[in-house]
């Protein structure tokens, strides 16, 4: 798909590591999805089964009796944290109850969607984008945004001082053809550094290596550093890592999309009014974060407790929060740019993007809260 000239490029201009960042970003996603049975992709940890949220309101039912939302216990799906842990979404969705299920892979959600065990979800970008071309445009909608920011690379400062002391060392990134593996894949590249981006050999050896163990690798010496999110990221500065980068640098006003909300396209066109509902309280639970960072954060913690078993500590959940942007823009042509630029560097065959994007919803959520709409980067549904 040609770019649309109406929207200009998000990201600064790339050089050739950055092209093949943006291509790796949607090449490595899509086939690791496409090679789920041989490399496990997304299948390390299980998930955990469906548990329902509080009770609803005494409000008049929509048009489900039920919506059931997907999330991953992690800081970058505060939005979902906070919007279940404090009613946000119940509020809006009155007598309609919510049943949640939480995840650890992008890849699992989407095939829950699929097959209807959820219908929201929170995901990074490469498994909407995974999920939506897999399907040939049917499965799913990106309907709004979430979250931009909060991604490290952070390094044993003893090993790297400077990104010329990457070579040769072992640096972890949550599992092959993630977001954070394609970041740091293409960084690499743009540093000059050869890495085979399935094997994870070459000048740098990339480890894929789950967030929940990735603390005990950096104690055993075993990784160097990683390139990670929240709160893994700031977890490891606590073991004595420092950062040696932050993702927002790479980005144009530090912006880019980590976290959107997709719903199943069969659940939007049977209830567009709980789709909305739980826009309304998406935009609401983002409102109150930013109006009150210190207890939203208290609160986001307590749902991470209730998902998880154990909170974070002030060491960890402080700078992770701060770095965490939560925004209901889903930056839509950040995206696009990824896509061009896959195409154009040859390591992608055009996908048809075109629909994955319906922000009717959302846009009429903001504008009558008096906001302006936000875009879809010409890849809106019509």
């Amino acid at each position: 798909m040609a770019p649309n000239p109406a929207i200009p490029h998000t990201r600064k201009r790339p050089g050739p590591g950055r092209i093949r960042r943006s291509a790796t970003a949607a090449v490595a996603g899509l086939t690791a999805v496409l090679l789920l049975s041989a490399c496990g992709y997304g299948s390390k940890a299980a998930d955990s089964a469906p548990s329902a949220a509080p009770a609803a309101s005494s409000g008049s039912k929509l048009s489900a009796d039920t919506v059931k939302i997907g999330y991953f216990p992690n800081l970058t799906h505060g939005t979902a944290l906070v919007g279940l842990g404090d009613g946000f979404f119940q509020k809006e969705l009155g007598a309609t109850r919510i049943r949640t299920q939480t995840f650890n892979a992008g890849p699992a959600e989407i095939e829950a969607l699929n097959a209807g065990s959820i219908d929201i979800g929170w995901i990074g970008p490469s498994p909407a984008v995974n999920g939506y071309t897999k399907s040939n445009g049917q499965s799913l909608r990106i309907i709004g945004g979430s979250a931009s920011g909060g991604v490290r690379l952070v390094v044993n400062p003893d090993r790297i001082k400077s990104p010329d002391d990457l070579r040769g060392k072992r640096i972890a990134t949550p599992q092959l053809g993630n977001t954070q593996d394609v970041a740091l894949l293409d960084y690499l590249a743009d540093k000059g550094y050869r890495v085979d981006p399935q094997t994870g050999g070459g000048d740098v050896s990339v480890v894929r290596t789950d967030n929940k163990v990735t603390p005990d690798a950096y104690k055993s010496g075993s990784i160097d550093g990683a390139w990670v999110p929240e709160p893994t990221a700031s977890k490891l500065v606590t073991l004595g890592a420092r950062e040696l980068l932050d993702e927002k640098s790479l980005w144009p006003d530090g912006k880019f999309v980590i976290t959107n909300i997709i719903v199943s396209q069969k659940f939007l066109k049977e209830h567009p009014d709980v789709v909305e509902a739980v826009l309304r309280g998406s935009v609401n639970a983002n409102a109150y974060i930013k109006a009150n960072p210190d207890q939203a954060k208290a609160d986001a913690n307590a749902r991470l407790k209730a998902d998880s078993g154990s909170a974070l500590d002030a060491a960890v959940l402080d700078p992770a929060w701060q770095d965490i942007d939560f925004i209901d823009d889903p930056l839509a042509a950040t995206l696009q740019t990824e896509a061009d630029h896959a195409v154009t560097a040859g390591l992608l065959k055009k996908p048809d993007l075109a629909g994955i994007y319906d922000l009717t919803l959302l846009n009429k959520v903001l504008q009558a809260k008096g906001r302006p709409a936000v875009a879809d980067a010409g890849l809106g549904a019509k």
